[in-house]
């Protein structure tokens, strides 16, 4: 068997969630290894909505002021016949390129922070610390071990959570830079169809990014476009009903390259009530411990809270000096109590946006006669339930 490399902090996945962890640990003078499977940066996905809480966190981390600089404010919404003011209530929103959030990120790094190529096959205990398997053959022995890697982790795997539930929903992402101004204002816009959602978001004054989510009517339909931006294209200008022209004109104007889609999953929230966030000196965050559905544009941002909340508890952990003979011990022990209370942070946090985004979801894109009712009903009530889940604080990188 190969010698195992000593490294005392591995992170798998170089997503938001697994750069937040590193930066905000690096910020506090402790270093951490990435391990991430593919080649580059994993920029696909186009944009992220970031709400109040994700620049909270940005800030937190010394990057919101650059990022704003680049993305434009939203002034508010507007839904059907609904419109609100974000400013007005106090929120800050705008959609971030998620290519440069992830370079905003990785470059405060230090050189070798990000390991590419490095696969994770499989985990195994020796004594309190982890053995990480990678594909290459190389073994990383590590004192702690935390999964950022998305909703197929294997480190969420290791800690016994299934895998992620199908919702049987699917969303199509798009991005389109017109050179020019798009002319559709500072506004998100949402619109709702039968059994579908589209919305569309400036980027900055000529770039927009949209998206459309829908229930196919079986799994042949979702397989028949999945690798098929022109029939994704078709699909959604097929189901767009009562749109503005100028809106239609941002479908027509994507070029087939910037447009992908993706099956909708979560994570059943009782499994976080129940099952282990942390375990020992292992830890998951972001995608790894909480999927869910893009109806609050929450997923990023709790990354983001994930990764700020998880540098903090487990840096009060390891900035202490061990003490005597028994300093690995007691070093040990902090650790596996700093990642608890981390899970401790996040545990209720996470089911609450699992299950408000599954909620929304459902009735937003319902269909029928009875699901049309209940929309109508509860619809005025969404907008300042997504703004609620936006206004928690994640604090401070700062230790006591």
């Amino acid at each position: 068997m190969m010698e195992a490399v000593q490294e005392d902090i591995v992170i798998v996945g170089g997503g938001i969630a697994g750069l937040t962890t590193s930066l905000g640990l690096h910020r506090l003078g402790i270093r951490s290894l990435i391990l991430e499977s593919s080649d580059g940066l994993r920029i696909t996905g186009f944009a992220l909505g970031t709400w109040t809480n994700a620049w909270k966190a940005l800030d937190a981390l010394g990057l919101g002021d650059s990022l704003r600089a680049n993305h434009q404010r939203i002034s508010g919404s507007v839904a059907n016949s609904t419109t609100i003011s974000f400013q007005a209530k106090g929120h800050e929103f705008r959609s971030l390129q998620r290519k440069l959030l992830l370079e905003a990120l990785s470059n405060e790094l230090p050189s070798g922070t990000i390991r590419f190529s490095s696969k994770v096959v499989s985990i195994e205990e020796s004594g309190f610390y982890k053995l990480v398997h990678l594909a290459d053959g190389t073994i990383l022995k590590t004192k702690v071990l935390i999964g950022c890697d998305g909703v197929n982790s294997v480190v969420a795997k290791w800690l016994g959570f299934k895998n992620p539930a199908f919702t049987g929903r699917c969303a199509i992402r798009a991005c389109v830079d017109f050179k020019c101004s798009h002319g559709i204002g500072t506004k998100f816009k949402q619109f709702f169809g039968r059994g579908c959602r589209s919305g569309f978001v400036p980027l900055d004054d000529t770039t927009v990014y949209w998206f459309f989510t829908w229930t196919p009517s079986s799994s042949s339909q979702e397989k028949e476009i999945e690798d098929n931006p022109a029939e994704m294209k078709r699909l959604v200008l097929s189901k767009l009903e009562n749109v503005p022209d100028e809106i239609r004109g941002i479908i027509e104007n994507t070029n087939l390259d910037g447009i992908i889609s993706s099956p909708l999953r979560y994570r059943h929230p009782w499994e976080l009530l129940w099952g282990n966030i942390s375990k020992d000196n292992v830890c998951v965050a972001g995608d790894a411990l909480h999927p869910m559905t893009p109806e609050i544009g929450q997923g990023g941002c709790a990354a983001l809270e994930d990764g700020v909340v998880l540098a903090r508890c487990l840096a009060e952990a390891l900035l202490k000096e061990p003490s005597g003979e028994k300093g690995d011990r007691e070093e040990c022990k902090r650790i596996e109590m700093g990642l608890n209370k981390y899970a401790k942070e996040r545990r209720w946090r996470s089911i609450a946006l699992i299950s408000i985004a599954y909620m929304v979801g459902f009735i937003e894109l319902g269909d029928g006669k009875m699901m049309y009712f209940l929309r109508d009903k509860v619809s005025a009530y969404i907008p300042g339930l997504k703004l609620k889940m936006a206004e928690f604080d994640c604090g401070k990188l700062s230790i006591s």
